[in-house]
């Protein structure tokens, strides 16, 4: 059997593409962090030229896809995907992204990171960094089974049988459930995160059923019953996907920039791609062709097939583009150069098993990767390895200002690559925190950007140049990219001294959004009234076009100060209707565009209807805050209210309503589990405290108002489980002592807030969480 060549590279996605689809020999599914879904239809062969279309396109990464064959409602079969903004779109792959999905998926509060359909075609199953995988009815749309159990994100899901689904996660276990949620078995042996799962052919030489692979760079074989039968061994870092041809063999793809073909226990071919990051790979089960995404923002297909493969011409330059990458020394790891052979190695030896890796110092000086082909018995050049891209001296501009060093932070957790700007004249933690501020990003990532801008800074001195060859950065970021989450080791041996977080002094507000997602819900709830003959309450086309005029208002706000439009008020009375008129399950939408108007606009501070009634009056009225099952709609409610703060018309509300809002909010938010409802209530605590602190303006009645606070608080740090949530009501508690000793007594003997703070460390043990603890034992005196 011949090895694999490049067939195709399509290319049109504008970041790195996160998840690929082979559903069918004539089309090719893709989706990015560009925020796109693209369809590739085959238009010619040989040699094979394809065509893409852009099917959805949103505003935030989609890294998950599945696709339900055809069937007679559905002729082009189903296309499915998900990302961050927690939305699963169903959609027909002809469809253009301005038409409206056949269903929109709702249940996941973060990002939804794997997808998978069962064989039949009844069920679609997701995974999310929520820690939780759902099954959901095709057809009926809805979530008919929520598994739960993980501790950690939900990397992986397969959909075995209507009978059984397989998840694997970052807490390192397997899990095997019935798809209406009860845990059949807990499959152990990871010693790491488990990012991929994928199904064996029932003659699998092995006697396994399905593989597993993540962090740990090993591909292990699994029964069903959950014994291991097998280990394959030679991904030198994370692997990220799987897939099985109909021979039986296993593909894999993973961040040491490879595509590999295990037959048995053995590798016999190795892709490696001109890039950083092979995230993911699938396969074709009608002709056994391979698909790859990449952090190269290119889709490849690969085939046996002579007469799929591309001309000569274009698998040289495919070469030739993967033996000049550069590859980042931090993918490598420690290279001592004076002990690497010469280029006369790759002549004297051979290697020892397919895509073993060396590296060789050439006459020059520069070091080089090359990897052995068992097929062409030879090492193959591979790529030269450089420096971490840091600051040559010359300076770079970002937002009209320079800076020493333009990192490219990539979010694995839920945000696309961010700039970091850092000057060597900064506090690291300083810079960390201003880019956590100005980025909405949790206050957990600090320590870990802080020790990222030190470890790719240490030695560096203000003025002085790199004493290094400059090497020209690539334009996605790749040299620098750093993932909040993973360890460094090279942090700088002595930091610098880790600055107070104490007293707050900025609110904080909730605004990320996906509006095309809210407006196409709205649009899609309404179908589902009128279809129900609840047209009295369902949106006409004039109401339709208010609202397309309302999201755009949102995406571009007033200046401040300008006078009101008339579409703005008739949004805002659109809105009033979506969440007092429409049944409360389908306001979810309604409330996400109030709370988002709270932080575009004062008008919504001084909106009344015909009674007179105000915003406030008007939510309560809602009975938003009383439907207990409807966290999510308590969540938005409170967001809200944490987003007034973003006016002074907004704040101003705020404190002159501080009894009812704080009431509203701690009653509603008492002992949830809803880890963004948590967050939600802290913040607002956290705002009200910093509104407190600030003299202009202060209420007479402060100190009581602080104190209230403080009840609140000490009650919520004892009993949230989100860690983020904690901190948040320990920084706002440690904020409010700085009113003087009469809140610190009260805080100390009445509220017992010494004892919350030490059970607040006991039970994270996070340096954050004992760093604010102890600047509050220091202010209460203990």
């Amino acid at each position: 059997m011949g090895s694999y060549k490049l067939s195709a590279s399509l290319e049109g996605h504008e970041d790195d593409v996160r998840v690929v689809g082979f559903p069918h020999p004539k089309f090719i599914l893709s989706a990015s962090r560009d925020a796109t879904v693209r369809v590739w239809k085959l238009l010619s062969s040989p040699p094979p030229s394809f065509d893409g279309i852009i099917n959805s396109h949103g505003h935030a990464f989609i890294n998950s896809l599945a696709y339900i064959p055809p069937t007679g409602e559905f002729p082009e079969g189903l296309l499915i995907s998900g990302g961050k903004d927690t939305i699963i779109e169903v959609r027909q792959p002809s469809k253009a992204p301005d038409d409206n999905a056949e269903a929109l998926l709702l249940g996941h509060s973060n990002n939804v990171c794997c997808l998978d359909v069962d064989p039949s075609g009844e069920l679609i199953v997701s995974g999310g960094w929520d820690g939780q995988a759902r099954v959901w009815g095709v057809g009926k749309w809805e979530c008919v089974g929520l598994l739960e159990g993980h501790e950690g994100s939900v990397w992986a899901v397969l959909a075995w049988s209507q009978e059984m689904i397989i998840t694997g996660s970052a807490d390192k276990l397997i899990r095997v459930f019935h798809p209406s949620g009860k845990l059949i078995r807990t499959i152990k042996g990871n010693t790491d995160v488990v990012r991929a799962l994928c199904r064996l052919p029932a003659d699998h030489p092995s006697g396994a059923q399905f593989a597993s692979a993540g962090n740990d760079g090993l591909i292990r074989l699994w029964t069903l019953q959950g014994r291991q039968v097998g280990q394959l061994v030679g991904h030198e870092s994370f692997i990220y996907s799987l897939a099985s041809l109909p021979t039986g063999e296993i593909v894999s793809s993973g961040e040491d920039r490879t595509v590999r073909i295990w037959k048995n226990d053995q590798c016999i071919q190795t892709i490696t791609h001109p890039a950083i990051s092979v995230w993911s790979v699938a396969v074709c089960a009608k002709n056994g062709d391979i698909a790859s995404g990449s952090s190269d923002r290119i889709v490849r297909i690969f085939s046996r097939d002579q007469a799929r493969q591309a001309d000569g011409e274009v698998l040289s330059k495919f070469e030739e583009s993967v033996q000049s990458s550069a590859i980042p020394q931090q993918q490598v790891g420690d290279i001592n150069k004076e002990q690497l052979p010469g280029p006369e190695f790759l002549q004297q030896k051979s290697g020892t098993k397919e895509g073993q890796v060396v590296m060789v110092k050439e006459y020059n000086g520069a070091i080089t990767a090359h990897q052995w082909s068992t097929a062409a018995n030879s090492w193959i050049s591979v790529g030269t390895v450089v420096d971490a891209v840091g600051s040559s001296g010359r300076k770079r501009e970002y937002q009209g200002k320079e800076y020493d060093y333009l990192f490219d932070v990539d979010i694995e957790d839920g945000k696309p690559p961010l700039k970091l700007p850092y000057n060597l004249s900064q506090d690291p933690y300083e810079a960390a925190k201003k880019f956590i501020q100005d980025n909405e990003l949790p206050i957990s990532y600090l320590e870990q950007v802080a020790a990222f801008i030190m470890s790719n800074t240490q030695g560096a001195t203000i003025g002085a140049a790199a004493q290094q060859q400059e090497i020209t950065p690539d334009a996605w970021g790749t040299e620098d990219r750093y993932r909040p989450g993973e360890n460094d080791a090279s942090a700088a041996s002595v930091p610098p001294k880790r600055p107070k977080s104490l007293p707050q002094k900025t609110c904080l507000s909730i605004k990320q959004a996906n509006l095309e997602t809210i407006q196409k819900k709205i649009e899609d709830l309404n179908k589902e009234l009128i279809v129900n003959n609840e047209k009295d309450i369902s949106l006409n086309p004039a109401d339709i076009s208010t609202l397309h005029a309302l999201v755009a208002i949102l995406k571009k706000p007033p200046p401040p100060g300008s006078k009101p439009s008339a579409t703005l008020t008739h949004g805002i009375e659109l809105v009033i209707r979506l969440i007092t008129m429409w049944p409360p399950a389908q306001r979810l939408p309604g409330l996400d565009l109030l709370r988002l108007l709270a932080a575009a606009t004062p008008v919504i501070t001084t909106y009344k209807n015909s009674s007179g009634d105000g915003i406030l009056e008007i939510l309560e009225s809602s009975g938003v805050f009383e439907d207990k099952e409807r966290s999510n709609n308590i969540m938005l409610a409170v967001r809200m209210f944490v987003n007034l703060f973003e006016t002074g018309e907004g704040r101003t509300l705020a404190a002159e309503e501080f009894g009812k809002i704080h009431e509203l909010a701690k009653t509603s938010a008492s002992l949830t589990t809803n880890r963004n409802l948590q967050i939600a209530l802290t913040t607002l605590l956290l705002n009200y405290s910093v509104q407190l602190t600030q003299k202009q303006g202060r209420p007479s009645d402060f100190e009581d108002r602080a104190i209230e606070l403080l009840d609140t608080l000490a009650t919520t740090i004892r009993t949230a489980s989100d860690s983020e949530a904690i901190f948040r009501a320990l920084v706002a508690a440690g904020t409010l002592l700085s009113l003087g000793d009469d809140v610190c007594l009260a805080a100390r003997e009445v509220y017992g807030l010494g004892a919350a703070v030490g059970s607040a460390e006991t039970k994270l043990n996070e340096p954050r969480i004992k760093s604010v603890g102890s600047e509050i034992r220091e202010l209460l005196g203990t």
